[in-house]
């Protein structure tokens, strides 16, 4: 349905993307991560012709025989078959929920009597239909979000680009978001994301793309990706004096991999049971044993040092 080629982005002397590439077919919801400063937002602008890239191309293949769309010369084509949420709440705080709902709506030319039959529908799936005459001010933030996505699906979209959608809300809101675009997904929507939740990425999406420094540094489904980059199991173990553990050299030997990230220590082995039984002995210590998990391989493959913005 869309697909990005060879996106290359570059302000002044830094290249912010660098050939990225990628598509996504309909259903499918294609996640994008990396640490702050990525190129994440960039890709998203461009794919939005909201920045023109210095290199490659954007296109949108609308099916039934339709003609393929290239952004930008095909700009207002293709965002009438898109939906946007952004990060920051864009909502008019003058109009109430359905006011909002149906002033979007006049954007893509829909009517006051298309809109009138739509207006309702929106805001049932976003569970708001006890709102409709309450404006953005007094809502939580988690129907803020939900206000947004129903807005972005005002034109029936068959792609919606969401710019970490999530962020800020409690995990009660998160979890209802999910639950939103898993139904839009069952529907035949695709879905582009930007996360910084690992567990949302998981639980979302069905290919991922890892940025860093601008570039493609991986993509696949997210298991397959973790049981490439990772070992199976990981131990974490924390309390007064874990951190001398990272130099034991007989629990190195039982890890195939030992990292350090404040005071947790953390052991990726193909095997846990020896090292949780050499381990046992240290008894003042914390210890917790898991799968690797998406986590595990962002911090593997981007690192763990704390990134700013920009």
């Amino acid at each position: 349905m869309f697909e990005a080629r060879h996106l290359r982005k570059r302000y002044g002397d830094a290249t912010v993307v660098d050939g990225v590439s990628f598509d996504i077919a309909p259903g499918e919801c294609l996640g994008v991560i990396g640490p702050n400063g990525a190129g994440k937002t960039t890709t998203i602008r461009m794919c939005l012709g909201l920045t023109v890239p210095d290199d490659g191309t954007v296109r949108f293949h609308p099916g039934n025989g339709g003609a393929t769309l290239s952004m930008p010369h095909d700009a207002l084509a293709i965002k009438a078959q898109l939906g946007v949420v952004t990060q920051f709440d864009t909502l008019d705080p003058d109009f109430t929920c359905a006011e909002n709902l149906g002033v979007f709506g006049r954007y893509f030319g829909l009517g006051r009597e298309a809109m009138r039959g739509r207006i309702p529908r929106l805001l049932e799936f976003a569970a708001l239909s006890h709102k409709a005459g309450a404006r953005p001010g007094e809502l939580s933030g988690g129907m803020k979000r939900r206000l947004s996505l129903a807005r972005a699906l005002v034109n029936e979209p068959r792609l919606l680009l969401l710019d970490e959608p999530t962020t800020g809300l409690d995990p009660q809101a998160r979890h209802l978001m999910w639950e939103r675009l898993q139904l839009l997904l069952q529907q035949g929507t695709a879905i582009l994301l930007t996360t910084h939740f690992m567990d949302e990425a998981e639980r979302l999406c069905s290919r991922l793309l890892v940025l860093d420094h601008g570039r493609k540094i991986a993509e696949g489904r997210p298991r397959e990706l973790i049981a490439e980059h990772l070992e199976p199991e990981v131990i974490e173990a924390y309390g007064n004096g874990a951190l001398a553990l990272a130099h034991d050299a007989a629990l190195r030997a039982l890890a195939r991999r030992v990292e350090v990230s404040g005071e947790t220590v953390f052991f990726y082995t193909q095997d846990a049971r020896p090292l949780l039984q050499a381990l046992s002995v240290h008894g003042h210590l914390r210890t917790l044993h898991r799968p690797a998990n998406l986590e595990d391989l962002f911090l593997k493959l981007t690192g763990r040092q704390i990134r700013e913005d920009g």
